[in-house]
């Protein structure tokens, strides 16, 4: 899926829409960005020393574990972070870096969904987590 197949599935937009492509591949959900430099995030993060900051990092794995349950958000759902454990950060994330996002569903109870992600660059791990999200129909 490109930016606008995702726009599709999921109910982010610019500037908080973090994912240039994903697909899904088998049981896993592929994601993809490139950090330009131009991000919102980077701003005051930090001047002359820009890194991608971790709640950033985390809401890239958010986003692309989203794209696990693509039907279920295509017919309305919203998703909604429920929880984040176990999150490390391994190395600084910066301009130039294309984030490769891997995310897999662990088990699914009601609405809730839960899921571990990791991301790297260049094959290094940058970060990794344990998610849940709540699958509502509508947020007021």
């Amino acid at each position: 899926m490109n930016r606008e197949e995702i726009k599709r599935v999921l109910p982010h937009r610019e500037p908080m829409l973090l994912l240039d492509e994903a697909e899904l591949v088998g049981d896993e959900a592929r994601g993809r960005i490139t950090i330009t430099g131009e991000e919102f995030f980077l701003q005051g993060h930090f001047p002359g020393n820009p890194v991608v900051p971790g709640v950033i990092q985390c809401e890239m794995l958010a986003q692309n574990c989203c794209v696990l349950f693509s039907e279920e958000l295509a017919q309305g759902g919203t998703p909604l972070y429920t929880s984040l454990d176990k999150v490390r950060f391994k190395r600084p994330v910066r301009p130039g870096d294309t984030i490769e996002l891997n995310c897999r569903l662990t088990r699914a109870r009601g609405p809730f969904r839960f899921c571990e992600g990791t991301a790297t660059v260049d094959g290094e791990v940058c970060c990794k987590a344990s998610m849940s999200f709540a699958l509502v129909d509508e947020v007021r």
